[in-house]
């Protein structure tokens, strides 16, 4: 398990105490045991239990907890409390605007069970009557309901990702005669995905052989040679058998989205044989399409006429945009981030604490922001060549404006303006709002256009175009947040801001050492809309970077 996993056993224990009414004391523990996990430097796969517990936040008894989750796969004490939970009230957990407490009012209070119930409730307006809940509440709750359902199987690639590539090494070692490809929607690099999909030249028997034995597991049978593995807790398993020969094309046949394959077919014909993918498209005169581009059916005419452009990569990244130190809500100070960030070969860092309005994140006021620039310069000539740049993540607002006054706003060398408060808006609110933000003289990066938490929260809704138009006239920079729960602006756009001018910047919004390698799924989501190095800021070396600063503020100046 990587630390996000184990972390979440911990938060899990934490909200099933609160449901329960169980020691609040405890319960708060195992809650900041869950935040301290989640932000150690490293795996914790890679700690022996010296480090682990000598670890920031874990010491003994959590130590001991982890290292029963590594070797059983579970924590009795969960285990227990688990037990003493209805189905249908864990369920809850998974609905925005529930939170133990509530839960705990509508499970013993209102003697609801299950997600069925619960809608039914607030079809009747009988929520709406609770103390502490109401109409608003009420129709939130529906509202995500409805959501959750929507979205109920889908994983976050990122959580995916590498139990995919571990299940793909243990097959391969186990049977190194045969071949096993991850494909589909985990292949394409896709944000959210329902499967982890799996060709292979295995036989079904040996498929069956393998994860039949595990408890609760269910193997469906399906046409054409097709296997689905569900596991408790895990995300289900498809595997595509084939022979030997045909690997190649039932990759190929896999990978795809269905516009992509559709539209290939409907042009082009498949070799049931061929030596490799490239030969696919070799035979056709086409450019090689990387799995991540193979989404719309553009993109198979655009290989037939030029090259693909070089897709960024990781390595392409050189600095670090949009970072939170222990100045506002971050977990490592401004001195540790840039060491670290110089130590990974990165030329800078651009620190972007909170702004004054977010209260709840230690927002900087004036004064403190004077003192941080202080530290910054002190340490600019410590590390130098390195640099850190003085910026904020500045709120957005109600009324577009941004959290400081001019002459503040003018102390920093760049600013990310942000929505982080009022997200229920309507499209005009929304638009109003985002507006006001970009036209303001010293924005320099939207941060997260739409303020979604993929498969939580839908964000606020914009017209993306509109956005993209006006970050063109204004030579305004878009976020690609790199956070794995928002990868925010969303891939599908990138190719239209490209071709209008407008620059993306690949940031981590990061909230301590360990938040750089967010950028990774980053890179790999902005993959898939096509990005160059070209056409991202934080691609840009740190004299390019500073040229762009002083260019930027020029032409803002000018306008």
């Amino acid at each position: 398990m990587n630390n996000y996993e184990i972390a979440d056993h911990f938060a899990l224990l934490s909200k099933l105490m609160d449901i329960h009414g169980e020691n609040s004391f405890k319960s708060k523990s195992y809650s900041i045991a869950a935040y301290n996990i989640e932000k150690l430097p490293r795996e914790i796969a890679e700690m022996d239990d010296a480090e682990l517990f000598a670890s920031k936040g874990i010491g003994d008894s959590t130590g001991k907890k982890i290292r029963e989750i590594q070797g059983t796969g579970k924590l009795d004490v969960l285990e227990k409390i688990l037990a003493a939970t209805p189905p249908g009230v864990l369920e809850m957990l998974q609905i925005k605007g529930l939170g133990p407490k509530k839960i705990a009012v509508i499970w013993k209070e209102m003697a609801i069970e299950t997600l069925g119930e619960l809608e039914y409730a607030c079809n009747e307006n009988r929520l709406a009557a609770v103390k502490g809940f109401g109409a608003k509440t009420q129709d939130s709750v529906l509202q995500s309901i409805t959501y959750y359902r929507q979205n109920q199987g889908y994983h976050l690639w990122a959580e995916v990702e590498n139990t995919a590539k571990e299940l793909v090494a243990q097959l391969s070692k186990a049977f190194p005669q045969n071949k096993f490809i991850l494909t589909g929607a985990i292949r394409r690099q896709s944000e959210v995905v329902e499967f982890v999909e799996i060709v292979s030249d295995l036989s079904r028997d040996e498929v069956v052989k393998q994860f039949e034995p595990l408890p609760d597991t269910v193997i469906e049978e399906e046409p054409n040679n097709r296997l689905t593995v569900r596991i408790p807790n895990q995300p289900a398993i498809k595997f595509y058998l084939c022979d030997a020969a045909a690997i190649w094309h039932t990759v190929f046949m896999t990978t795809g989205s269905d516009e992509f394959l559709a539209y290939f077919i409907s042009k082009y014909k498949v070799p049931e044989i061929p030596e490799s993918e490239e030969a696919i498209f070799r035979e056709h005169s086409l450019s090689y399409i990387p799995p991540a581009l193979r989404e719309t059916e553009g993109i198979v005419d655009r290989a037939a006429v030029h090259t693909m452009s070089e897709l960024i990569t990781p390595n392409d990244i050189k600095g670090i945009i949009h970072s939170h130190s222990t100045w506002s809500d971050g977990m490592d100070t401004i001195e540790k981030m840039a060491k670290a960030a110089r130590d990974q070969g990165l030329e800078y860092l651009v620190i972007s604490d909170h702004s004054q309005a977010a209260y709840y994140a230690n927002g900087l006021s004036p004064e403190r922001i004077a003192a941080q620039h202080q530290e910054i310069d002190a340490l600019n000539e410590k590390l130098a060549p390195f640099k850190i740049f003085k910026s904020i993540e500045a709120d957005i607002l109600g009324d577009g404006s941004l959290d400081y006054s001019s002459s503040v706003l003018n102390t920093f060398d760049l600013v990310i303006a942000s929505v982080h408060s009022n997200l229920k808006m309507t499209l005009e609110k929304a638009m109003d709002r985002i507006t006001a933000a970009i036209h303001n003289p010293y924005t320099t990066i939207l941060g997260h256009p739409t303020g979604r938490l993929l498969l939580s929260r839908e964000g606020y809704p914009v017209d993306h175009k509109k956005i993209i138009d006006m970050c063109a006239a204004y030579d305004v920079v878009i976020e690609i947040n790199a956070h794995p729960k928002r990868l925010d602006i969303d891939w599908r756009w990138i190719e239209y801001a490209m071709e209008k001018g407008v620059l993306l910047s690949i940031d981590p919004d990061a909230h301590s050492i360990a938040g750089f390698r967010d950028v990774y799924y980053g890179v790999m989501t902005a993959q898939k809309g096509g990005l160059t190095p070209g056409h991202n800021l934080s691609s840009y070396t740190l004299q390019e970077f500073e040229t762009f600063l002083s260019g930027y503020r020029t032409k803002k100046e000018a306008k």
